[in-house]
């Protein structure tokens, strides 16, 4: 690959791009040039109206926290995490920040979709969780057994690239309660994911290993010394993670030899160079993102200029704008048949949900007297876009379905 196409392939691992080709494809629906959605923004208030209310609701007089998987081991007053980290050894700060990391990359990674089906019976807690919960407490459950640890028992919370290779399906629906009556959907794809990232930790030492062991832990460190004068950008942390692990989705897409990772395509996203029709959406990645901050402030690492990241394109954002009426979709038949991640009418839909989540989080400050430092776009997602987007659905469709059925393979929604 000449050097201009490897800058070119390079430049879609970053928000930037994200946002930019995102908001191209908003600016032609704005036009009415797009084959599957309309955007109608006078029926924005209306869902800026009910992300107010939720935020009201869910964090009254309390600053809103950021839109992480931490979020789904917090259940009233409980949260495993603290409790978890009451049973385990002590150790240093450092050491508690690479724990951290490693839950949160595994669990972001089991995070895509679980299908109606499917429930968590915590043993523990007696806590019984479908869906993102359910697969977060799940997770916690998973590394607290010491099946990804070379340790086992005698070390289990911790997280190794050769456990995270071996892992079978068998063991992993194990641990996650799958049966025929209760299914996991994408449970093989999960497993092949966990497998690909053992495997990617190995193969990028410079990230992950440290003392001759690769753990996702390890990415603490290499972050921790990009710091300049105590701060570590969130773009670097997004690109670290799309060039130490982009390669492991397996539908992922390449360029020549440069993983790409969750892209879609548009014919109306014309450019001159290798790049020409992609648009870049690293939903996962983002996701993981937003779940390290934490861990790395609480190690005392800040992470600065988080809006250079966007909103997740994911179904409860998405569907937050189907159901509020400010996407409006042209063939009500669509409405009727499940969709291919990759279609250009799901493409289209997760393009125009981080423009609007961009639009949607300057009128909700505007309306709270806010700034982008004070309720950043990772706050006003968990306040929330999230949370609304979930409500919604449950008061408009039996289950709290999405607006839009998709074909998923447990790796992306």
């Amino acid at each position: 690959m000449k050097a201009d196409d490897l800058d070119f392939a390079f430049a879609l691992l970053t928000p930037e791009a994200v946002r930019e080709r995102c908001h191209e494809i908003f600016i032609l629906a704005e036009t009415s040039k797009l084959d599957h959605f309309e955007v109608h923004m006078e029926y924005m208030n209306d869902a800026v109206e009910l992300v107010l209310k939720e935020i009201e609701v869910n964090y009254p007089n309390v600053k809103v926290p950021f839109h992480s998987r931490w979020r789904h081991f917090e259940f009233g007053s409980q949260n495993l995490w603290f409790e978890l980290m009451e049973r385990l050894p002590k150790v240093s700060k450092v050491e508690n920040a690479r724990r951290r990391f490693d839950l949160a990359i595994v669990s972001v990674l089991l995070d895509a979709g679980a299908g109606p089906d499917w429930r968590y019976n915590d043993k523990k807690t007696g806590i019984v969780q479908s869906r993102s919960e359910g697969l977060a407490v799940a997770s916690i459950r998973l590394l607290e057994s010491g099946l990804l640890s070379l340790h086992g028992e005698d070390e289990p919370f911790r997280v190794d690239a050769e456990a995270l290779r071996k892992l079978s399906v068998e063991k992993l629906g194990e641990v996650f309660q799958v049966s025929a009556v209760n299914p996991l959907l994408g449970l093989d794809n999960r497993t092949n994911l966990l497998n690909r990232l053992g495997s990617a930790l190995l193969k990028k030492s410079e990230m992950f290993c440290r003392d001759g062991t690769s753990r996702p832990g390890n990415l603490f460190d290499y972050l921790s010394k990009k710091q300049v004068e105590g701060a570590v950008e969130a773009r670097d942390i997004l690109i670290a993670l799309l060039h130490g692990i982009g390669h492991i989705w397996p539908d992922g897409e390449w360029l020549g030899d440069i993983p790409i990772g969750d892209v879609g395509h548009h014919s109306s996203l014309v450019r001159d160079d290798i790049t020409n029709k992609i648009i870049p959406f690293h939903k996962l990645s983002q996701w993981m993102t937003y779940s390290l901050i934490e861990p790395l402030e609480e190690s005392g690492v800040r992470v600065i200029n988080l809006d250079d990241l966007t909103g997740l394109p994911e179904y409860r954002n998405g569907g937050l704008f189907l159901d509020t009426k400010v996407l409006k979709i042209i063939n009500s038949k669509d409405l009727l048949s499940a969709h291919q991640l990759k279609s250009s009418l799901v493409v289209e839909w997760r393009a125009l949900t981080v423009a609007l989540l961009d639009k949607l989080a300057d009128e909700v400050r505007f309306r709270t007297g806010d700034d982008a430092e004070s309720l950043p776009l990772a706050s006003v997602l968990q306040g929330g876009t999230w949370s609304a987007g979930r409500r919604i659905a449950s008061q408009l469709r039996e289950g709290g379905a999405p607006p839009l059925s998709l074909h998923s393979g447990g790796t992306i929604f």
